[in-house]
C-alpha cells in the first residue's frame, strides 16, 4: 500500500552510518522534546485546563526540526495552526507556550491567542495562524523587507499540502520568484486536508512540479527523513542568502492524531489503520533513539521530562489576565 501518490525526484532516506553521535543526540532531543510536550497536552486536554483547540504535531516533528535546525538564530519562521513543533524547534519559550494554551497572562500572547496563534519574536518565531495559507503572504512581506534592507536573513514559511490549493500560495511564490526573495517554502505534506486525501483534491499531486513551474528550485524529502531534510535545507540556504531567490521543499510526513484534538480518528474511515502503522514504523524519533546509547538517551529523556513538568507547573501557577487586558493590544495607539 502506497501512502503517497506516484511522485518523482524524491530525496531517498539517508543511511545513518557515519553520522556523529552528537548530531543524532541533538536531533533526538529536539524531536523528543516536542513529542513529550504534546503527549502531555493530550493527557490533560480532557480536564479543560487548555482553553483553545489544539492541532497536534505528533508524527510530524522531523519536519520542523529538520528545517529549523539548519537556521541561524536571527532567521525568521512563519507557521500554521499546527505550529507547536515549529515554535519549539525555532527556540520558542516552552513555558510561555503552555501558559498560552492555559489562557494565562504569562502566555506568549498574553492568554488571548491560544494554541493556533503562537509567537516568540525574540526567537524569530513571528507567528502562526488559524486560517489556511494566511502566513504565506506575511512571510513574503517579511522577506521583501529583508531584501530591501540588505539584511542577511532567511524567512521560512511552513504550510500544509492543503495550502498549495489556495490562490495566495500561487500569488506569493510567483512574487517571491519574481523579486528573488530570501524565503524557503516548507510544505509539510501529510496527505490530508482535514479528512480529504490529496488524490481526492488535486488532479496533479506532484507539489514539487507546482513550485518548479514558477522557476523555483524544489526538492522532495521521502519518508520525512530528518537527516535528508537537514542536509537538503543546509544545501539550499547559502543560495537563498546569496540572492538566488526562493527555494521549495516538500516534506513527506504524517500526523498520528486526529486533525484537531487528541486521540485517534481511524474509526471515521477516511484513512486506513495500515497507513498509520506504516508511518509509525518509520517514526524518526524511534529511529534516532535506537541509534543512541541507552544511558545517553535516558539522560536526554529525563531532562526533557523535567522541563515539560516545569512548563506545565508554570502555567498552572500563572494568573489569568486582568479584566482590563481585554481592551489592551486591540488597536495600535
Amino acid at each position: 500500500m502506497s501512502s503517497f501518490p506516484s511522485q518523482t525526484s524524491s530525496t531517498p532516506p539517508i543511511d545513518p552510518d557515519g553520522i556523529p553521535e552528537g548530531e543524532v543526540a541533538k536531533l533526538y532531543l529536539a524531536m523528543r522534546r516536542i513529542r513529550r510536550v504534546e503527549e502531555e497536552i493530550e493527557r490533560i486536554y480532557h480536564t479543560d485546563v487548555v482553553k483553545s483547540p489544539v492541532h497536534l504535531s505528533i508524527g510530524q516533528e522531523a519536519a520542523a526540526v529538520g528545517v529549523c535546525g539548519a537556521l541561524r538564530p536571527n532567521d525568521i519562521v512563519f507557521a500554521t495552526y499546527r505550529g507547536h513543533a515549529a515554535y519549539l524547534a525555532k527556540g520558542g519559550d516552552m513555558k510561555r507556550m503552555i501558559a498560552e494554551l492555559y489562557g494565562k497572562a504569562t502566555g506568549c500572547g498574553g492568554g488571548k491567542s491560544g494554541s493556533m496563534h503562537l509567537i516568540d519574536i525574540a526567537a524569530g518565531m513571528m507567528g502562526t495562524s488559524a486560517i489556511v495559507g494566511t502566513t504565506i503572504p506575511q512571510a513574503i512581506g517579511y522577506a521583501y523587507a529583508i531584501k530591501r534592507r540588505g539584511l542577511d536573513q532567511v524567512v521560512v514559511s511552513f504550510f500544509g499540502d492543503g495550502a498549495t490549493e489556495e490562490g495566495v500560495f500561487h500569488e506569493s511564490i510567483n512574487f517571491a520568484a519574481l523579486k528573488r526573495l530570501p524565503v524557503l517554502f516548507a510544505c509539510e505534506n501529510n496527505l490530508y486536508a482535514i479528512h480529504s486525501h490529496v488524490r481526492d483534491r488535486m488532479a496533479t499531486t506532484d507539489l514539487v512540479l507546482r513550485a518548479r513551474s514558477y522557476g523555483v528550485p524544489a526538492e522532495r524529502i521521502a519518508h520525512g527523513d530528518v537527516f535528508a531534510l537537514r542536509r537538503e535545507v543546509s544545501n539550499m540556504l547559502p543560495a537563498i542568502r546569496a540572492g538566488g531567490g526562493p527555494r521549495f521543499i516538500e516534506i513527506e510526513t504524517y500526523r498520528y492524531s486526529r486533525h484537531v484534538g487528541p486521540g485517534s480518528d481511524i474509526e471515521l474511515g477516511y484513512r486506513a489503520k495500515e497507513e498509520l502503522e506504516l508511518w509509525q514504523a518509520r517514526d524518526q524519533i524511534a529511529r534516532l533513539a535506537a541509534m543512541l546509547p541507552s544511558e545517553a538517551r535516558a539522560n536526554i529523556d529525563n531532562a526533557i521530562n523535567a522541563e515539560v513538568a516545569e512548563a506545565f507547573a508554570f502555567a498552572e501557577r500563572s494568573p489569568f489576565p486582568a479584566n482590563n487586558a481585554l481592551h489592551q493590544n486591540v488597536l495600535h495607539d
